[in-house]
């Protein structure tokens, strides 16, 4: 059987950490197999669809290079692909539905039904839902109210008694009770536009969709699609419900926990192969011990038996780690032509670049690139050494336990040292050689004071870049150049002197 495979999102929102995990774990599973990724775009809610998350939506999977096979502008013969213009398509198959005897007209107006839910709550019944009022008309009565131009919904006949199941690739036998299935549910709305359920059947069917993988708050969903597979008299596809992503306090993934938008992460400065390994390891994994994967080795080792039943954790430390590693895996130009686009961007470096903007980022990026963790970490890195940073917050000097006084006299004994030290190095091996040397001036001379060495490095560092977090020191220094070091850590101390 050859293997085909979707992704239908909705263009309600932005593309997320969860619906990008699906689209990833289709993706690979058609690749894997040799099969077809098909993109449909399930818009059959219109009041929520918005053309700026349908272009998101594109962006998104273009930006991770998930190339569909089949969807809008790819039209494998089973199109379109857009369900607002396959309006036609439902209503023909809602009336077969009617014809068969499994579906029928419902006449009830809104305020009856919210009569209805008002009365149920009061009541306390167990499920809220329609009383099945219509269920019972005549046939060719209903249709010639239709005809007359009534309003009128589409609803499922739910079988009254038994049990609707079906096989799920990860967890087995499923299902639930009919009672307890929503009771004879809208499948075509009065405004003509299907509900999602009778959309998503009968494209999943029409397009010859073999596995459906999709998240596992989809599962109280699926007795309700068999229902209507079986109303049709077409066979299932194979189900996979993946298993849900949480936050690391075991809730579902949500803002709370931090970006989960793909476009947070992407203006952030992840790189699309740090994600795209991430993402997929969510609830996959191919062994107890290896972590890296390309695109080309997830699509030729991803299978379905290697999906785990509980739930995914993800840790936006390992995605910052795992982008570390990225970023240091580029190769080196293409990597300062990303950076320096970023310095621009954020008014560090001109527009266009000068020369010296270039030559900073070019002394700078050895020890920059082994420190970052995202694209954007090179701005607050090397801010100061494109400008002069001013004092910042005089208190971030300041070492635990010390006053203003104390905090200007150990930046002073700091400046001794460096005004003693040896003629800034010029070549990689001598700058290794005095960073390490200055390091072990500074340690002996902390030692002595009693203090430890990040009190005596603490003050010198914000005098030179204004920031808690930045490069490291000495390099710093190195980069900066002596006498612009020196000028900023007196400024500094004569800052403290007057606090």
């Amino acid at each position: 059987m050859s293997v085909r495979v979707r992704y239908a999102p909705s263009p309600t929102g932005l593309q997320h950490i969860g619906g990008i995990r699906t689209a990833l774990f289709n993706y690979f599973f058609a690749r894997a197999n040799g099969g077809q990724f098909i993109l449909r775009i399930e818009d059959t809610d219109q009041t929520r669809s918005t053309p700026e998350a349908l272009e998101d939506l594109y962006s998104s999977l273009n930006w991770l290079g998930i190339d569909y096979d089949e969807g809008p502008g790819k039209d494998g013969g089973c199109g379109p692909y857009i369900q607002s213009e396959r309006q036609a398509l439902y209503r023909e198959m809602a009336d077969k539905l009617i014809g068969d005897g499994t579906a029928y007209r419902c006449f009830c107006r809104p305020e009856r039904l919210e009569q209805l839910r008002e009365q149920q709550k009061a009541e306390g019944v167990s499920i809220i839902g329609y009383d099945r009022n219509c269920r019972g008309l005549n046939p060719d009565e209903a249709a010639s109210r239709a005809a007359s131009g009534e309003a009128h919904v589409i609803r499922l006949k739910v079988p009254l008694e038994g049990k609707t199941e079906f096989t799920d690739i990860l967890l087995g036998r499923t299902g639930r009770k009919n009672k307890d299935i929503s009771p004879d549910p809208v499948i075509l709305k009065a405004d003509g536009f299907p509900t999602y359920h009778l959309a998503n059947v009968i494209d999943d069917h029409l397009m010859g969709i073999t596995h459906i993988l999709r998240a596992q708050e989809w599962i109280p969903s699926g007795p309700l699609h068999v229902l209507l597979y079986r109303a049709f008299g077409w066979e299932l596809p194979q189900y996979c419900h993946l298993p849900m992503v949480m936050g690391k306090d075991g809730q579902k993934l949500s803002k709370r926990h931090g970006a989960t938008a793909l476009s947070e992460f992407r203006r952030a400065g992840y790189l699309p192969e740090a994600l795209i390994n991430s993402i997929t390891l969510l609830g996959w994994s191919y062994d107890d011990s290896r972590e890296f994967f390309t695109k080309d080795d997830f699509s030729a080792l991803f299978t379905l038996e290697r999906i785990n039943k509980s739930p995914a954790v993800f840790d936006y430390n390992k995605l910052d780690w795992f982008n570390g590693q990225y970023i240091r895996l580029k190769e080196p130009e293409a990597l300062k032509a990303e950076l320096m686009a970023i310095l621009v961007k954020d008014g560090i470096a001109a527009n266009p670049p000068s020369q010296k903007d270039y030559a900073i980022l070019e002394g700078a990026f050895p020890v920059v690139r082994e420190r970052l963790k995202t694209l954007t970490d090179v701005s607050p890195l090397t801010r100061f050494l494109y400008t002069d940073p001013g004092l910042g917050t005089i208190g971030d000097a300041i070492p635990k336990g010390m006053n203003n006084t104390e905090a200007a006299a150990i930046l002073g004994t700091a400046l001794e040292l460096l005004a003693k030290a040896p003629p800034l190095p010029s070549t990689p091996d001598a700058c290794v050689s005095w960073d390490k040397d200055r390091e072990e001036e500074f340690r002996g001379t902390a030692a002595g004071l009693g203090c430890k060495l990040g009190a005596l490095m603490q003050p010198l560092r914000l005098a030179l870049t204004a920031n808690k977090v930045s490069l490291p020191l000495f390099p710093a220094i190195r980069l900066l150049g002596m006498k612009e070091s020196l000028a900023r850590g007196r400024r500094l101390m004569d800052a403290l002197k007057q606090a």
